[in-house]
């Protein structure tokens, strides 16, 4: 018993025996599976256009959004966009500095060495006392 490449698909293979492989025998018979519709991600009603996850409709729909914000940007040009000035953070800021202290690791490493300390300090005594 021998395998062979299906004649029919030409993709998969089969037993010498048989006429063509069980794909395309579904086929044949009209049982194989339909490829399952995938709906548009944005309005989930239409079905995507094939290579996109979005349907027709909602791609023309954000094309046309894409041209109307670009005529927007080109309006605004002269000035600054409407923009405020971005300031940088402060790294003196006492909100800063307390955030960054809360987050230090080396405090964190620092109190459980502590601890440690304190633990055997005490685990000391005990033993001294007994």
């Amino acid at each position: 018993m021998g395998f062979v490449l299906c004649p029919r698909c030409e993709l998969n293979y089969m037993s010498d025996k048989e006429t063509y492989c069980s794909v395309c025998m579904q086929e044949i018979r009209g049982t194989a599976p339909r490829d399952e519709i995938e709906l548009c991600s944005i309005c989930n009603e239409n079905p995507c256009l094939p290579g996109k996850d979005v349907c027709a409709e909602c791609l023309r729909e954000m094309e046309n959004n894409e041209k109307v914000d670009s005529s927007d940007d080109s309006d605004m040009e002269g000035d600054d966009q409407g923009m405020d000035e971005i300031l940088p953070m402060e790294e003196d800021d006492q909100e800063y500095r307390e955030m960054n202290d809360a987050l230090s690791l080396e405090s964190v490493r620092e109190d459980e060495e502590r601890e440690i300390d304190a633990e055997m300090d005490e685990a000391e005594n005990l033993n001294m006392d007994s």
